[in-house]
């Protein structure tokens, strides 16, 4: 048997539609530049900012921790009620929105626990919560 395809083609790759995007993209960059160079010979009066200020994120909410001895910190941070009700208020006084979480210990004194809420309640906060943990029976 022969073979009818006897003689071998030859692959070739065809460039046309390739020269042809090329060409579309020269136009393309000629055209826009044109028009960029004409805009920017139109008298525009451009709008001015005032002075730029970075914007700051709020904290986070801040915890006061009541530990078994009766010590009180804040954010891990530990102070008397009089420096935390200061702290609290300059929270407040840059944030008025800040919450504050307050986390006493199981078997620590509640008189201690009502004390640290109405310092907090002092300083101006409005958004207090208290942290409790789930019991599972």
């Amino acid at each position: 048997m022969t073979n009818s395809r006897s003689k071998t083609e030859e692959a070739t790759i065809n460039l046309t539609p390739m020269i042809d995007v090329v060409f579309l993209l020269v136009i393309f960059f000629l055209v826009g530049s044109e028009f960029s160079e004409a805009e920017s010979k139109i008298p525009v009066n451009v709008p001015t900012a005032g002075q730029m200020q970075a914007i700051t994120r709020g904290p986070d909410e801040l915890i006061v921790e009541i530990a078994v001895d009766d010590s009180v910190s804040l954010n891990g941070e530990t102070m008397e009620l009089d420096p935390l009700r200061t702290k609290l208020n300059q929270y407040h006084t840059s944030y008025p929105d800040v919450k504050v979480i307050v986390r006493g210990e199981a078997t620590g004194s509640l008189q201690r626990t009502v004390e640290v809420l109405q310092t907090v309640r002092r300083s101006g906060i409005q958004n207090i919560g208290i942290s409790t943990k789930r019991m599972i029976r």
